[in-house]
């Protein structure tokens, strides 16, 4: 009796079962997730002076070309070759993970905004995700053009290895001093530009 029960039980079980294997209850896959537009500044407009370039006062003469790299723009487009970058520039090296880079990136962000026209600024993403590079972007408000350098190429050529690293360069495309201090605030970042590149930035 007990086998005839069972013969008569499963076929209703091999139903139930199919209704129940996870494809009823769990929602069917997903497309991957749309990528959320980039917070950051295109790079096409680096090779382009600015403007006021010119009232900046000439530097005493020495420093560095910038390295010969040609790093990916977060945001796509042409790579951007680093020598092409026009000054005078900021460019900061920063990660997402780095509690110091992200302590400074809206002091980077305001000196962009305040300097507009006299000065670029630039970040460089190193060793960082793209989610994470992203998010920072959107959470700190940071606009400026992003060059990504995932293998440290930048860092290996300045013989640098800690980030935060900020890199003074003035209109001839030479590097005039390399911030590796540590998180810099708005009131060293005018100190810096004024001391390093000759621009008196507004507060």
């Amino acid at each position: 009796m007990n086998r005839s029960l069972a013969l008569l039980l499963l076929p209703l079980l091999l139903v139930v079962a199919s209704c129940t294997d996870g494809t009823a209850d769990d929602p069917a896959p997903r497309p991957a997730a749309a990528e959320r537009p980039s917070p950051f500044d295109d790079c096409a407009a680096l090779s382009t002076a600015p403007t006021s370039a010119a009232d900046a006062a000439a530097p005493a003469s020495g420093g560095e070309a910038l390295p010969e790299l040609t790093l990916a723009c977060f945001t796509g487009g042409a790579p951007v070759a680093l020598r092409d970058v026009a000054g005078p520039a900021v460019i900061n090296v920063w990660a997402s993970w780095c509690p110091p880079c992200r302590k400074e990136l809206p002091a980077f962000q305001r000196l962009s905004e305040r300097a507009s026209g006299r000065l670029q600024v630039v970040g460089v993403n190193s060793r960082d995700s793209r989610g994470g590079a992203q998010s920072i972007g959107e959470d700190f408000g940071v606009r400026f053009p992003i060059l990504v350098d995932q293998g440290e190429a930048l860092q290996r050529e300045l013989k640098r290895n800690a980030i935060p690293l900020t890199l003074f360069v003035d209109a001839q495309g030479r590097i005039r001093h390399v911030d590796a201090s540590g998180a810099l605030d708005d009131a060293r970042l005018v100190e810096l530009v004024h001391q390093h590149l000759g621009l008196t930035v507004p507060a």
